[in-house]
């Protein structure tokens, strides 16, 4: 483990990366979103819970974490003009392109084990591509990890308190609540906060239905359906699920086991025989 007076890039000098790249070649890259998630919660919610787990599994496994790609895909959490929600949205080929042009430019100085930690869903629907080609163009190992619920607590589950019909862990319930509380808890503004479910968009009719904000939508009880639309559609406060049970002390227990989740899986991947087949970061500009 390289001894570094921090394992924030930067924070660092290049004789520190040089150092550093001796014996590693590993780095975390937080990502997420600028969007509304109720009123009780602050807009940067999913970028704050990227950095702070970044943060936690680069110092547990001694690898080097990179400076946050801020915002990331919400069209869907815009909503109307004029209204204050706070929303930044990138396109689609914008994140494409921050995600290819942070990528190349760190295989270009010698980092060959990229792992993006991102704490927002919608970033999944339009990156596949990118990191495709980052695979197919440098043979750098590149990586998504996803520190949220949602469907699918997994290492969280026993945490949450909230049950099924409550979704702990979509969109401002139990779950993020209770990380921000644990990140900053002059953020949160409980007394602002709703429990409430989502709903199928009025404009489906009733014999689609929707409990939660997942791609899909149930008709006659399965779910083959999917239907771009906004998430006030579905969400018109912005919650999905009861905040009320949330605590700092669960926050504090979900950023810690991702982030030893996170550390215990780059310690795996550095196993992994790496060949990289173009350096330099010639299409540059």
């Amino acid at each position: 483990m390289t001894e570094l007076h921090s394992r924030l890039i930067t924070d660092l000098a290049p004789p520190d990366i040089q150092k550093y790249l001796e014996t590693d070649d590993t780095i975390l890259i937080p990502m997420g979103a600028v969007e509304m998630h109720g009123y009780h919660l602050p807009i940067g919610t999913d970028i704050y819970n990227a950095m702070e787990v970044s943060k936690r599994a680069a110092e547990k496994a001694g690898v080097l974490y990179g400076p946050p790609i801020w915002t990331g895909y919400s069209p869907h959490h815009l909503r109307e003009a004029e209204n204050g929600m706070g929303t930044i949205t990138f396109r689609g080929d914008t994140v494409r392109g921050i995600i290819y042009d942070t990528a190349r430019s760190l295989i270009h100085h010698g980092f060959n084990r990229i792992i993006f930690v991102n704490g927002h869903t919608s970033n999944t629907k339009v990156t596949d591509e990118v990191f495709r080609t980052l695979r197919y163009e440098t043979g750098a190992l590149l990586g998504m990890f996803k520190p949220y619920g949602e469907r699918y607590l997994g290492i969280i589950e026993d945490l949450m308190e909230n049950t099924p019909e409550e979704t702990a862990g979509w969109h401002a319930s139990e779950q993020e609540t209770s990380i921000m509380m644990a990140y900053k808890r002059d953020n949160v503004k409980l007394d602002r906060g709703l429990d409430t479910r989502a709903q199928a968009p009025e404009w489906l009719p009733e014999s689609f239905k929707k409990v939660d904000a997942s791609p899909d939508v149930e008709f006659q009880g399965y779910e083959y359906f999917y239907f771009p639309m906004e998430h006030q559609e579905m969400a018109p406060h912005g919650v999905i699920g009861n905040p009320f049970r949330a605590t700092a002390e669960k926050g504090e227990q979900i950023f810690d086991r991702f982030s030893q989740h996170l550390a215990d899986a780059v310690g795996e991947l550095k196993k992994v025989k790496v060949d990289i087949t173009q350096r330099e970061y010639i299409l540059k500009a």
